[in-house]
Formats: structure tokens, sequence, C-alpha cells
């Protein structure tokens, strides 16, 4: 896994803890590359892609799903940051959870139907357990992606 900073890394996680926190939601063998980017950056690839003219937490971008999976996940700084405060939860916490679901979805997982969503967001919480974290969709931990 290739991790990419294109932010200060002050108050990042290590690219290390990106690695690790992948690795657990990963199920096979994968090409990954995890880009840590800004708001600027955020928001022309959500606008590009998905047509919507604002920075998102967290975009996965399949290029191959079939094994080896192949994908890029962007990750956008300053809106993870922004939520982890409104949200009163841990940063690190925060980033290990937005990693586990663009993982998640680089494997095909989705949360568009409510059974779909139920179900990724259990894989999530168990896998963020792992890790000492809390359930992201219970308690002051709220939030849906």
């Amino acid at each position: 896994m290739n991790v990419q900073f294109a932010v200060a890394t002050t108050g990042l996680p290590a690219a290390a803890s990106f690695r690790r926190w992948a690795r657990a939601a990963l199920d096979c063998n994968a090409r990954i590359t995890l880009r840590v980017v800004g708001a600027r950056e955020a928001r022309a690839l959500n606008k590009r892609y998905r047509r919507r003219d604002y920075a998102t937490n967290v975009l996965t971008f399949v290029y191959a799903d079939e094994r080896p999976l192949a994908g890029d996940i962007a990750i956008c700084a300053p809106v993870v940051k922004r939520e982890a405060r409104a949200q009163r939860i841990d940063l690190a916490a925060h980033y290990a959870h937005l990693t586990v679901h663009g993982v998640l979805h680089l494997q095909g997982h989705d949360h568009l139907r409510k059974n779909d969503a139920e179900k990724m967001e259990r894989l999530e919480a168990r896998i963020l357990k792992e890790f000492g974290y809390p359930d992201p969709y219970r308690g002051d931990a709220c939030g849906k992606l």
C-alpha cells in the first residue's frame, strides 16, 4: 500500500497506521494508493467524478475489481479534522474509520440500501474495535458517511 500526503503531516497519523488499518479491512490482495489531501483536491475529485461540488471526507476509486484489487482512496484532512471536532471523537479513530470505510468500498461493500449499510457498519465497527476504537455509528461517535 502506498500512502501519500498532499498536506502537511503535522497532527496526522503515520503512514504505517494507515497501512495497518487498511490491512485489517482487506480480505484479499490489493494494490492501493491512499492519499491524504486538502479541501481543494477533495472538492475537485468529488466534482469531477461524482458531480458534487464540495470536499467530502473519503472517496474510493476502484480500478480493478478482480483479484488483485486495485484502487485509490482519497481522505480529506480538513474535513476529517472538522468532523472529528464536531462529533467530539478522537482524530486518529476517525482516520481509522475512514480508511476502513474506503477499503471496504474498494472490495465492493456499499451503504446505499439499508441492509447493505447495516452490514457494512457492523463490519467497520468490528474492525475498529480491534484497534480499541469505539463503534462510529453508536453513542457519541455517531455519524453516517
